[in-house]
């Protein structure tokens, strides 16, 4: 062409170059293609106006889904949508590659999008080749779909920010890695660090708390919400001379700055750098935008989660008390495991109180529910129960007046979010080890004994509170020993990992029993027992679903100098006239107390002579009973007392029953089964006892 002749038309420009031109309206559903684009889409060389669903159909399925993502990514960058697009026949070969270049609009009021783009047929790169690295191949859309699902999976799991960032640090990119990322957040007018990787420590430095108007792309992407792009430190510094110096020490040769955007708020932007020279095609682009998306909503919800746990764990810990001064000639531990759902926060409490006696109040409980209103009466609930006994009162006037309490916030005119809680409450007496009990509802504490031994220690016990306002909860009395150690907790601990109470004790009592420590490594272990990973091989009949919180409170009373004292071993239960029920519960206490005897045999007669002597005061008498046994000795060389006490004047008498009678013979196998045995009439009252010497298996006793 001479000099000074008219331009050819942009028409007969793209016929020379092989190039066709379409324009598609997505509010209309057409696409309108000239002749040589309709050519490259296999149609008859000439100009024709299609439906998507015609236009789709000469398309590969996969490429047409492509389209769809590059032109919002376009139109959110303000950039031209570049896709490789696979042209079908009717028999579903691919016949050609084209590759489309087009300029896309969003219309708001319309809510479409219009194009207006070019297609020119190319050659299709061989995989695995340096020309078919940036190429949009089969491939590399495998690769990048792979990858894709396995980045949003991992940030999907992802729980907190730490874990975000983590696995952000981890992804590795299909055909191109960056190796310096960096995700920086919003606070007020300044960018912060919310974490980095690929950079050393003290790196962030100038670029923490920069303000957001400067001359710093990841300020702009946060300014303005769209992406920044530097394919060169040529361009870096030519855009951003005044931060270039900061950049340049690091040594890389591009740099993407995508926003992070969550609900429609950009709440901050993420950094990826490269080594190498990346140009950022679209298709790579399209890429680091999905992951920016995922890594965005990953950060959102771990912030969300984070706040949450930190908020729920300093309400827990403002709930919940140190345990305060020590308790002298006493260790106390204490252990709390909030373990419910994502609420870390719930009802149970324990609480150490200074009484004005000098002694000393352990107070635990669990308020229903998991939730904040639990929290809360569980807040309130042990501000009035402390101060109840900071007044003086007696442990079973502070549980009476805490259930007249909880049952004036609970049961409102509406009656609508009605609310109940257990509680234990032990008044304790340090110098001589005296234990005054009273329960509502909650679990029995449990002894370790100073020989291992650990068996559960029944205490009368009422209504959990905040049921009846006028209910009444009976004091138990017992002395811990010396060398003997108290636990009190709530459910959480013995039914956490799918147990039940009774499955659920018996783990706990194995703990108890092994264990060989100070007071705070066994508050640890019984938490790890049950809550850590060792738990999971530990799991009871019912389902695994670790919903209830776990407090724990252990109470020891130091040896004294077992080289003068023999080794002793001694429990107490009290039955009433209304709870014959507990005789079976009295023979089950024995055998426990009984687990190492060496005679099987000896173990049933005391069984049998328990049930007898407490059946008999029951029968005979309108007392109730009160039943000590007190091992003592050396295993070999034992003594086993038992005591059955009552309040009755009549003393019991021998009796000739017939063959008939169905009563009668309870001071006959005494007689036949104790080695010795007797009454002892008391002020008020009276006590019969017998005792036992440990033989080995064969009938002959050990005397000590």
């Amino acid at each position: 062409m001479r000099t000074g002749e008219p331009l050819p038309s942009v028409g007969d420009v793209l016929v020379a170059l092989a190039t066709g031109m379409w324009h598609w309206d997505t509010a209309a559903g057409l696409v309108t293609v000239d002749a040589e684009a309709a050519r490259l889409l296999g149609l008859p060389a000439e100009p024709v106006t299609l439906t998507e669903a015609q236009t789709r159909a000469r398309l590969h399925p996969v490429d047409w889904n492509e389209i769809t993502g590059v032109v919002q990514l376009a139109v959110a960058e303000g950039t031209l949508a570049e896709v490789r697009i696979r042209i079908m026949d009717e028999q579903g070969r691919i016949v050609r590659v084209v590759r489309s270049r087009s300029k896309p609009s969003y219309h708001p009021e319309r809510h479409a999008y219009e194009l207006i783009g070019t297609l020119q047929e190319v050659t299709e790169p061989t995989p695995g080749t340096p020309a078919g690295r940036r190429a949009v191949t089969g491939d590399w859309r495998r690769s990048r779909e792979a990858f894709l699902l396995d980045a949003g999976r991992a940030l999907a799991e992802a729980r907190s920010t730490a874990e975000v960032l983590r696995v952000a640090a981890g992804l590795s990119m299909p055909g191109f890695s960056p190796d310096g990322l960096a995700v920086f957040g919003v606070e007020g007018d300044r960018l912060t660090i919310i974490g980095h990787h690929g950079h050393q420590p003290g790196d962030d430095g100038p670029f923490s708390h920069m303000s957001l108007a400067t001359d710093y792309p990841a300020a702009e992407v946060v300014r303005t919400g769209r992406a920044v792009y530097l394919s060169s430190p040529a361009e870096y510094k030519e855009r951003y001379p005044v931060t270039w110096p900061l950049a340049e020490k690091f040594g890389r040769s591009s740099w993407g700055f995508l926003p992070l955007t969550a609900a429609g708020r950009t709440m901050g932007a993420w950094m990826a750098a490269f080594t190498y020279p990346v140009a950022f095609t679209p298709d790579e682009r399209a890429v680091l935008t999905t992951v920016a998306r995922m890594l965005a909503q990953a950060l959102s919800r771990a912030g969300a989660a984070d706040s949450q746990r930190e908020l729920a764990e300093g309400l827990q810990r403002s709930l919940l008390p140190s345990l305060g001064p020590e308790i002298p000639g006493m260790g106390v531990a204490a252990r709390y495991v909030p373990t419910g759902g994502g609420l870390q926060v719930g009802g149970d409490w324990y609480d150490m109180i200074p009484l004005p006696s000098g002694r000393f109040a352990l107070a635990i409980g669990d308020v229903q529910g998991h939730d904040v209103r639990a929290a809360g009466l569980m807040g309130q609930l042990r501000i009035a129960l402390r101060a109840y006994a900071s007044e003086g009162h007696r442990p079973d006037a502070v549980l009476t007046r805490a259930s007249r309490f909880l049952h004036g916030i609970t049961h409102d005119e509406h009656m609508t979010d009605l609310r109940f809680a257990t509680c234990l409450y032990v008044e304790a007496d340090p110098a001589t080890g005296q234990l005054e009990i009273a329960r509502a509802g909650h679990p029995d504490p449990a002894i370790r004994m100073a020989d291992g031994t650990v068996m559960m220690r029944p205490v009368v016990g009422g209504l959990p509170l905040g049921i009846d306002p006028d209910a009444d909860y009976p004091t138990t009395r017992f002395t811990l020993e010396p060398g003997e150690t108290m636990m009190i907790c709530t459910d959480g601990l013995i039914e956490t990992g799918g147990h039940d109470m009774e499955s659920g004790w018996r783990r706990i009592r194995a703990i108890l029993e092994d264990h060989r420590g100070d007071t705070e490594s066994l508050a640890d272990a019984l938490v790890q027992g049950v809550h850590g990973p060792s738990s999971h091989h530990t799991t009871g009949p019912l389902a695994d679903r670790r919903e209830d919180d776990i407090a724990v409170l252990l109470l020891c009373r130091p040896a004294e100098d077992t080289a003068v004292r023999p080794t002793v071993r001694r429990t107490l239960l009290s039955v009433a006239q209304d709870e014959p029920e507990r005789i079976a519960e009295a023979r089950r206490h024995l055998r426990e107390l009984l687990h190492d005897w060496a005679s099987d045999e000896q173990v049933d007669s005391a069984v049998l002579l328990v049930s007898e002597m407490v059946t008999n005061v029951l029968v005979h008498t309108d007392a109730d009973s009160l039943l000590l046994a007190e091992v003592t000795g050396e295993p070999g060389g034992r003594r086993l007392r038992v005591e059955v006490s009552d309040a009755g004047d009549d003393l019991p008498h021998r009796r000739r029953p017939g063959e008939l009678a169905s009563s009668g013979r309870g001071l006959i196998l005494i007689e036949l089964l104790a080695h010795v045995w007797g009454v002892d009439p008391r002020g008020e009252g009276k006590s019969i006892w017998f005792e036992l010497y440990e033989s080995d298996g064969a009938g002959a006793p050990y005397r000590v």
